[in-house]
């Protein structure tokens, strides 16, 4: 399975007082080890989050919400943590996030890679793949796509039937972590120069830029 990363089992589904702390880089560095299932069409399917990303609300230029911006896409995230922020990029990749904070502090962590658990068969025919490849889940579109996620969870509760996010005993010290400057969001200056993404050191079910 790869450092750190093994199958316990089933574990216990975060519950919703997990999510609502206003500490993001705290959260999206706890996420990592965290397993991610859903059950789409009566598929089930599992990654443990290896990648994540940190957008820290109105003050963060590379967040939706920058600015206290609302939007018919941004109002998902100002709903309190434990909900899904799923939203469109370039017309064809769903992104899946993890909306955190209470109600009105529009804090959210992208998941952006995991390393696949639970469902290999139906995330291959998912990506339309016929073996294991690090791309299979690599990346916050394809994480996504494997995972039968899309903009109809939008808005989702975290606690199931359809996604939810499980405690399996994985945990990274945080020298065990790295910390590096987000992808794809050249446009928020220097905002895009703060080390906001993080995995776990040579972990390699990781994105590239």
């Amino acid at each position: 399975m790869g450092k750190g990363f093994s199958d316990k089992g089933q574990g216990k589904a975060l519950g919703e007082a997990y999510f609502l702390t206003e500490n993001v880089l705290h959260l999206a560095q706890d996420l990592l080890g965290k397993v991610l299932v859903t059950c789409i069409d009566g598929e089930r399917s599992a990654v443990v989050i290896s990648e994540t990303e940190a957008y820290e609300g109105p003050a963060d230029r590379a967040s939706h919400a920058y600015g206290h911006r609302r939007t018919r896409r941004t109002e998902t995230m100002y709903l309190p943590g434990g909900h899904a922020y799923v939203y469109l990029c370039y017309g064809m990749h769903h992104l899946f996030n993890v909306v955190s904070a209470p109600a009105g502090v529009p804090h959210a962590v992208l998941i952006r890679a995991g390393q696949p658990l639970e469902g290999l068969p139906v995330m291959l025919k998912r990506r339309k793949m016929d073996k294991i490849e690090k791309r299979l889940t690599a990346g916050p579109g394809s994480l996504s796509r494997a995972l039968g996620i899309s903009t109809a969870l939008d808005g989702e509760k975290l606690n199931g039937p359809k996604i939810w996010i499980e405690d399996r005993g994985i945990h990274f010290a945080k020298e065990e972590i790295t910390a590096a400057p987000r992808i794809g969001v050249d446009y928020a200056g220097e905002h895009a120069q703060w080390p906001y993404r993080f995995y776990p050191k040579d972990n390699e079910w990781v994105s590239k830029r």
